[in-house]
């Protein structure tokens, strides 16, 4: 039984390729420009020629190891292509047909993030990088997302973000806290009243102690604090006494009557200056008077 190589190659076969190969029409060629077709049908049919174009070569594209140079001419390449995109694009919305720009894919970075790159590298607006391209020395930067810098926050974003929860005003509301808080206070209070009571004994004993005469007892049951207490409280006592009896009165000071005495002699001064000064302008008026009876 033949293979199907040794078939093809048969006389027949060949023959018969030859016969629908005539039959074909020839090969139409893509118009150089968009603005010279005027059909939309067959607007479209370019346009979808280019994309089947643009699909094959960024399958090629994806091959890292095709060399710098190879994947540099087959970005290119596509790049082209997808400028006479646009061009049958504009031109079949122009003969009427649906607008394909407005699904136009983004520029995507590694991760598949959309980005913008205006004017990389000096060869124009729009140029985009596929595949292995974007790995390559010079093209990787562009896609590297800078360092973000961490803003100071002013005093007016913080002190906006401040609310009744950050005073803990808001803390009771849950009622967590005051759980756990009921026990911690009652622990906390019997152990406050146990040293209570034992300060209050300490002290009632030291009391005692001190009306029996037993001081040198009392001192012992006395604990350090209570004893700087008592000592504290001693050499106030002392340093106060200490100033009444040192105080000497260096200015004679006067009586009651010497003071009532003062008080007179003070106001005898001021009736007088009273006086003086009201005789004084009688006199004044009255040279005026004599002045202008004269004239």
């Amino acid at each position: 039984m033949a293979r199907n190589e040794e078939k093809a190659q048969s006389m027949l076969n060949r023959f018969i390729t030859l016969k629908n190969e005539e039959k074909k029409k020839p090969k139409e060629r893509r118009p150089f420009l968009a603005s010279d077709c005027r059909d939309l049908a067959e607007a479209d049919r370019w346009r979808q020629q280019i994309m089947r174009e643009i699909g094959r070569k960024v399958a090629d594209i994806q091959n890292e190891g095709l060399g710098e140079h190879r994947l540099r001419d087959l970005n290119d390449e596509i790049n082209k292509l997808i400028r006479e995109k646009g061009h049958w694009e504009r031109r079949i919305l122009e003969l009427g047909g649906p607008n394909y720009t407005k699904h136009s894919a983004k520029m995507t970075d590694l991760e598949g993030n959309i980005v913008d790159v205006p004017n990389p590298s000096g060869r124009g607006p729009g140029y985009r990088y596929f595949g292995a391209a974007k790995k390559l020395p010079g093209v990787k930067e562009l896609f590297e997302k800078p360092p973000e810098l961490k803003k100071r926050r002013s005093r007016y974003e913080i002190f906006k973000r401040i609310d009744a929860s950050y005073y803990g005003y808001r803390d009771d509301e849950d009622g967590i806290l005051e759980k756990l808080e009921g026990p911690a206070e009652a622990e906390m209070r019997s152990v406050a009243l146990k040293e209570w009571q034992r300060m209050e004994e300490i002290k009632k004993e030291a009391k005692r102690a001190v009306k029996s005469g037993e001081v040198a007892n009392a001192t012992t049951i006395l604990f350090e604090e209570e004893e700087d207490v008592v000592e504290e409280e001693r050499r106030a006592k002392e340093k106060e006494s200490k100033k009444e009896q040192e105080f000497v009165v260096h200015v004679p000071l006067p009586d009651e009557k010497e003071i009532e005495k003062m008080i007179v002699e003070k106001k005898k001064a001021e009736l007088l200056s009273k006086y003086t000064s009201e005789n004084l302008l009688e006199e004044q008026t009255e040279a005026k008077a004599m002045l202008n009876i004269q004239r």
